[in-house]
């Protein structure tokens, strides 16, 4: 397979319309990939699939959402299909790199329990911690413990089942597994999100994630450069998809 014959499904749970475009070009750039290698299913657009739609691709890409929760598939009614899609990757060994809430919902896929919280959740630059599992991990290997990546979300992970592999932490919650045995790797942190585009994303959710002014100031205030997380996406396309 040669890098420029990949063709990647992404599964993408954003209403906006230029958070649309950024999702998705973050992935294509820290992926090393064109643009025109990419087929996004937007789920607001088309909350109904099955897993056919994974059929003809060499991977799945998942990305994040501030518009929906994994924990109110009653309101956000593409939940259980994404749950469904994610472990249809697993069970059949397709590649799958899934960030945030694609993260929560590989979670659920596999058996475990998503938490939430209204205050004091993960927001900004934050230091990511490894196991010893990521020494050998071919994502993770050769990546410094404490690195830092740029998170945002209310929901998270505590415990993993039994089949999943942690990789990272924090001392809030976890941050990264793998499905054990298969080519699949989940991300609470945002490896596709640099310091620049987080900017852009918090002016658009600024009232959903912050309370005031000094508050979102303090945030911005905590933004660096992220290279190691950005590195993990080229890891996957390097030594699992080629």
């Amino acid at each position: 397979m040669q890098r420029k014959d990949l063709k990647i499904l992404l599964l993408q749970i954003r209403d906006d319309t230029n958070v649309r475009k950024e999702e998705l070009e973050s992935f294509a750039k820290y992926s090393e990939l064109e643009l025109n290698q990419f087929t996004v299913l937007n789920v607001f657009d088309v909350p109904k699939f099955n897993n056919t739609v994974l059929d003809g691709f060499d991977a799945l890409y998942v990305g994040g959402a501030s518009e929906a929760n994994v924990l109110e598939p009653e309101k956000y009614n593409f939940v259980n299909d994404c749950i469904n899609l994610i472990n249809y990757a697993g069970e059949k060994g397709i590649p799958t790199f899934a960030s945030c809430f694609g993260f929560q919902l590989a979670v659920l896929a596999f058996g475990g329990t998503i938490l939430s919280k209204d205050s004091d959740y993960e927001m900004g630059s934050i230091p990511i911690r490894l196991t010893n599992l990521a020494e050998i991990d071919p994502v993770f290997k050769g990546t410094s413990d404490n690195f830092s990546a740029l998170s945002i979300h209310r929901q998270y992970a505590i415990e993993l089942p039994t089949n999943l592999d942690l990789l990272a932490y924090t001392d809030q919650c976890l941050h990264s597994f793998k499905l054990r045995g298969k080519p699949l790797w989940a991300f609470q942190f945002h490896p596709e999100v640099d310091r620049s585009t987080v900017f852009k994303r918090l002016a658009i959710y600024k009232e959903a994630y912050t309370n005031s002014e000094d508050e979102f100031q303090s945030v911005l205030d905590s933004l660096v450069e992220t290279p190691e997380s950005h590195n993990l996406m080229l890891n996957f396309v390097n030594r699992v998809l080629l």
